[in-house]
């Protein structure tokens, strides 16, 4: 799989809201006992159990999302003793997109994000883009849950939301080119419909593989969340331009 590393279409500003969506992230994520840094969440079995705690109280359960309440956290998780906690499901659905499991699963999620959500942010603007982040991410954690309405494994991660950024990015920059990495030692300068398109593929492809923990199917949600609305921006562009222009 091709890894973006450069966006080649050059940015008008700097692209304050991606820069701090990377930063909440990484933050946040180094706060959480997944991280295993702060010293606050114990260490060995100990931190397990308080990351699996932290998971179920703020990862997105399915069940609770399409039902609307939250269901009955376990006793016990293998050597874990779960204490009870209240939760809002909606509320988890949007703390879920901050959460990541590992630090691969961070880093794989803000180079993407910190490579081509700049060139999202530049065509939209920047509230327009944030709120289009968190729309995205919500299309993506709400699919997931209708389209396994029973299940109690949390979702967590902000892949949901970046799918749908790169979306976005393959039709406000179709023409735009992307240095990628793809492993084990290729750099390639490939055009964004290569890149994105073998990421989509490569997505729904997946699948059928039931042995992952990866959600793709959220993937593809917020994906063509992504695309729907940067078709519907670039109708609603042209439109505003041309009443501004009457106007004057």
């Amino acid at each position: 799989m091709a890894l973006p590393l450069y966006d080649s279409q050059p940015a008008r500003r700097a692209p304050l809201v991606t820069y701090l969506l990377v930063a909440v992230n990484v933050v946040v994520f180094v706060l959480t006992p997944m991280a295993n840094f702060a010293l606050a969440h114990g260490t060995g079995e100990v931190r397990g159990c308080n990351a699996l705690e932290f998971t179920l109280e703020h990862g997105a359960i399915p069940k609770e999302l399409t039902t609307g309440r939250q269901q009955p956290p376990p006793a016990h998780v293998g050597p874990c003793t779960v204490e009870p906690f209240e939760k809002d499901p909606w509320v988890s659905a949007f703390t879920s997109m901050f959460l990541h499991g590992d630090w691969l699963h961070l880093t794989g999620n803000v180079v993407m994000l910190f490579v081509l959500g700049a060139g999202v942010e530049d065509r939209i603007g920047r509230l327009r883009y944030l709120l289009s982040y968190l729309f995205f991410g919500l299309v993506a954690v709400y699919g997931f849950a209708f389209t396994s309405p029973d299940s109690t494994v949390p979702l967590i991660g902000a892949s949901g939301a970046i799918a749908g950024v790169l979306g976005a990015y393959l039709i406000l920059n179709p023409r735009g080119r992307i240095v990628s990495y793809v492993p084990p030692i290729i750099v390639s300068r490939l055009p964004a419909w290569v890149v994105l398109g073998l990421w989509f593929v490569l997505q729904w492809v997946s699948l059928g593989d039931e042995e992952s923990n990866v959600a793709y199917v959220a993937h593809i949600y917020g994906f063509v969340a992504g695309l729907l609305f940067a078709l519907m921006a670039r109708r609603v562009g042209p439109a505003r331009r041309a009443v501004a222009l009457a106007g004057e």
